[in-house]
């Protein structure tokens, strides 16, 4: 395996559309190539792929190994940045060590996992068993195509996860996790004409993945602009036209905006709560979130086309509605809910306020999404969630709910990969668990006794623009699986 085949494989990923749920290209891209290359390859009801490469001569007793990844990617982009992601190919650029997706987001997260393992089912210099790569679908929006994965698809007892972000550390564990989406059914009524019509709109804030970085203590756009709402509510007569803001379920909201309307002599005192909530939010997040930021503007006046001022909203959402869904924002939970008292530094429970988003037939969505390694705690804190909604008057759902992955400490292949990485770097790695979701939980359902292990190369920024990859650290990422591989018997 060469590093330099791992990182040109993955540019080509970069130009083929692979969002989650639309992973049609990808997968016809997965089974083109082992076309090429004359590889064993299925394909199951849900689009999982699996290639296999068979043991090198004289390797036909070592035991198979799985190498797993998912073909999907979060797709997030910079306001204003025009990309479409059903065809648009990911722009990427090489600055001081890292390739970087400065507008949208890279998909490393898993792209580099899926072209490492493109090389390494192809590589003739890799003398080793029987490798069996798995590419699941739709693993951002719910780990459907691992929940989908029928016995017997897999044949290996042992699988690396190459869905990881942090080079030098080995992951045996991670938190199993479940959405809880919020409705409210609203009603309209002519706006009022006299009202001053303003935007409110957040902005700045790094986002991230809402398992990994949920306790770096990054602001929530979605939190800040209730946290306004809030105030201008209890003082101030006031109409909510519009309400956006997030996007994924597992990434942090960067960005919200809300559109008000008011009387005009009460616009000196909105913009003033305003410009208050901004200052405290940089304040709160000036070191963890800097950027952080809020801009206000009257609508209708500069959204002019065809001499129409398009911007100028007509319909109101009725009061009692409006009222209910700023006071459930403000009051639903956000972040690290508790830490683990047996793995010191690991969140052990958290929940992200992940999106607001107004749909056809009067019908505001609120996504959000809960993680803990313990399942009662899971549970718990979707309850908290439903509970906060539900008095607010909304409909509450709970979906993709998916197991963790309880740590093995006595694990062969966790053996075999400490030393492997003791043997290439002549140190320890660190082995933990993880508060992000991985499919290994779901696998082990499926499979059991199946040995596993999960390592990657250093990514930052995931599920957020200017996501990036550490090149240095994909060629040690390189090395250690090649030598695991080699080491298996």
């Amino acid at each position: 395996m060469k590093t330099q085949q791992i990182l040109d494989t993955f540019k080509e990923i970069l130009t083929i559309p692979r969002e989650s749920g639309h992973e049609e290209h990808i997968i016809a891209y997965l089974q083109d190539f082992a076309a090429k290359h004359s590889l064993e390859c299925h394909t199951d009801k849900a689009g999982n792929v699996l290639i296999v490469r068979p043991a090198a001569p004289g390797k036909e007793n070592v035991p198979a190994v799985v190498l797993q990844s998912h073909s999907d990617m979060v797709c997030e982009k910079n306001a204003g940045v025009e990309h479409d992601f059903t065809k648009d190919p990911i722009v990427a650029v090489e600055e001081d060590g890292w390739l970087i997706a400065k507008d949208t987001t890279l998909g490393a997260d898993c792209g580099i996992g899926m072209a490492a393992q493109m090389v390494a089912l192809t590589d003739p210099d890799l003398k080793c068993g029987k490798i069996e790569a798995l590419f699941t679908v739709s693993e951002e929006t719910g780990l459907d195509g691992a929940m989908a994965l029928e016995p017997g698809f897999i044949s290996g007892k042992t699988l690396i996860n190459l869905d990881s972000e942090d080079e030098g550390e080995l992951f045996i564990g991670c938190a199993g996790g479940i959405d809880t989406t919020a409705k409210f059914k609203y009603t309209t009524y002519p706006a009022t004409k006299e009202f001053v019509k303003c935007e409110f709109k957040i902005f700045g804030a790094q986002g991230g993945h809402s398992g990994d970085d949920i306790d770096k203590n990054r602001a929530n756009a979605n939190k800040i602009l209730a946290r306004f709402l809030y105030r201008v509510l209890a003082k101030h007569d006031i109409e909510l036209y519009e309400i956006d803001g997030g996007n994924k379920r597992n990434a942090i909201a960067r960005e919200a905006y809300a559109v008000i309307g008011f009387s005009k002599r009460e616009e000196k005192a909105i913009l003033k709560i305003f410009r208050n909530v901004v200052a405290e939010a940089q304040d709160e997040f000036r070191v963890s979130d800097p950027a952080v930021d809020g801009i206000a503007r009257e609508v209708g006046i500069h959204d002019i086309k065809d001499g129409v001022c398009f911007g100028t909203p007509k319909k109101a959402i009725d009061k009692n509605t409006a009222a209910s869904l700023i006071y459930a924002l403000n009051c639903a939970p956000h972040g690290v809910l508790a830490m683990s008292n047996d793995v010191k530094g690991l969140v052990e429970t958290s929940t992200n306020l992940a999106s607001i988003k107004m749909q056809k037939g009067n019908i505001i969505r609120i996504g959000t999404s809960q993680r803990s390694a313990i399942n009662s705690s899971r549970k718990y804190a979707a309850e908290q969630v439903e509970a906060c909604f539900e008095l607010a008057g909304a409909t509450v759902t709970h979906e993709s709910e998916y197991p963790g992955w309880k740590p093995n400490v006595d694990s062969e292949i966790l053996e075999v990969s400490v030393a492997a990485y003791e043997k290439l770097f002549g140190v320890k790695p660190v082995v933990r668990a993880i508060h992000a979701g991985l499919e290994c939980g779901l696998f082990l359902d499926k499979f059991p006794g199946l040995d596993m292990i999960s390592f990657g190369p250093t990514l930052r920024g995931v599920h957020a623009p200017g996501e990036r990859l550490d090149l240095a650290s994909l060629d040690k990422f390189r090395m250690l699986l090649e030598e695991v591989l080699l080491s298996v018997k």
